[in-house]
């Protein structure tokens, strides 16, 4: 099977590295990271522990010790992913709350959310740590869920909640707390890594996925800032190609950001895109049904500057869906009539209505970077 990694998460103190000591006996080979400590067992225990322990920076109580954990976890796991180093994909966390405290503060599960929010998918184990006192047990196990069920993302990914006690407690000189519940965690934990490996490799594809789009919408959004520039030329546009070249550079550096390169076969595809977006139809249907809007008064030039924008954002916007979808493997160039569809859909009558807003947004701001501004807010910053 398929080696897998956990990372191991919690407040600082609370015993991860006992804990780790614990699974994989004092002697491990160990590798520091980017801040992190990634502990593999030896040969003679991967029988028995299938992954590898990715071992964390705790939570502090300041705010600038836990930014610096969560960004320690993130910048981790975000740089393996972007270098390909698969074999670096969490498969389980394991979250590790102190037994012998009695609250488990929202917060701290707002924290552990954020540091593995690459890893949406993953199953988390709760492993409960110094839990000395076997009565308290359920009482424990019942903290931890009342307090993930405000987190949705969380409490879908839970798949247990182990006390355990990593090393011997001496409670007085005729009692001790016996080391118990790590061959319980080794186990479910090796029943979870094919889940956690195929989870982990969806959250990949999706973390890739939506950096590919955040750089696509830069584009976008520099390139409807040029055409707010072109269109304020006192040029008129429906009866201009002047955006052209714009939109056809749009086009290509969004096709390049999700790997497609601009060939014979690309390029007629390309074409495609632009000629449904033709920008003399759809800035005449944009100018021709634009709503008079009560006290607001623009000049033509400026009418001209948001119209082209707004244009240049739908045509981008239908772009990346269109280059998402032959990525994702779902459409392939052959497929010009659904391109058409989804252009048109783009510069329909929910087009004219974000302009009208792009309108009443810069109506006392009408420099080109407040229109810029406006175009983002509606028609890129959220795009689906």
């Amino acid at each position: 099977m398929e080696r897998g990694n956990v990372l191991v998460i919690g407040n600082s103190g609370v015993g991860k590295s006992t804990l780790i000591h614990a699974v994989l006996g004092e002697r491990t080979k160990t590798t520091m990271t980017r801040e992190l400590l990634v502990r593999e067992p030896l040969e003679d225990q991967k029988e028995e522990i299938r992954f590898r322990m990715i071992d964390t920076i705790g939570f502090e109580p300041s705010w600038n010790g836990t930014h610096k954990a969560i960004q320690a976890v993130q910048k981790w796991s975000a740089q393996n992913i972007k270098e390909g180093r698969e074999d670096s994909q969490i498969s389980v966390i394991w979250f590790c709350v102190d037994g012998t405290s009695k609250r488990l503060f929202e917060k701290t599960i707002a924290n552990l959310s954020k540091a593995t929010s690459i890893w949406s998918s993953v199953p988390i184990l709760v492993v409960i740590t110094k839990s000395y006192s076997v009565p308290e047990r359920e009482e424990n196990r019942k903290m931890v869920y009342d307090a993930f069920i405000a987190q949705k993302r969380l409490t879908k990914n839970l798949r247990g909640v182990i006390p355990v006690v990593a090393d011997t407690f001496v409670l007085n000189e005729n009692a001790f707390a016996a080391p118990e519940g790590i061959e319980d965690l080794v186990e479910i934990t090796n029943s979870l890594l094919p889940e956690g490996i195929k989870a982990a490799k969806e959250d990949i594809e999706s973390f890739k996925l939506n950096r590919k789009r955040t750089l696509a919408q830069g584009v976008v959004a520099a390139a409807a800032a040029t055409g707010v520039v072109v269109g304020a030329v006192p040029v008129p546009v429906p009866d201009a190609a002047i955006l052209v070249p714009t939109e056809m550079a749009m086009i290509t550096a969004i096709a390049r950001v999700y790997g497609i390169k601009k060939d014979d076969q690309s390029s007629e595809f390309f074409m495609t895109i632009l000629g449904a977006g033709t920008v003399s139809m759809a800035a005449k249907t944009a100018l021709n049904t634009l709503k008079a809007i009560p006290g607001v008064n623009l000049g033509a030039a400026v009418l001209n500057a948001i119209v082209a924008g707004s244009i240049v954002a739908a045509l981008g916007e239908g772009s990346i869906f269109i280059f998402e979808q032959i990525y994702l493997g779902k459409k392939t160039f052959e497929d010009v009539d659904w391109v058409t569809k989804i252009i048109e859909s783009k510069l329909s009558g929910q087009f004219v209505e974000k302009v009208n807003q792009v309108m009443e947004m810069v109506a006392d701001k009408t420099d080109n970077k407040a229109i810029g501004k406006a175009i983002w807010d509606l028609f890129i910053k959220d795009m689906p």
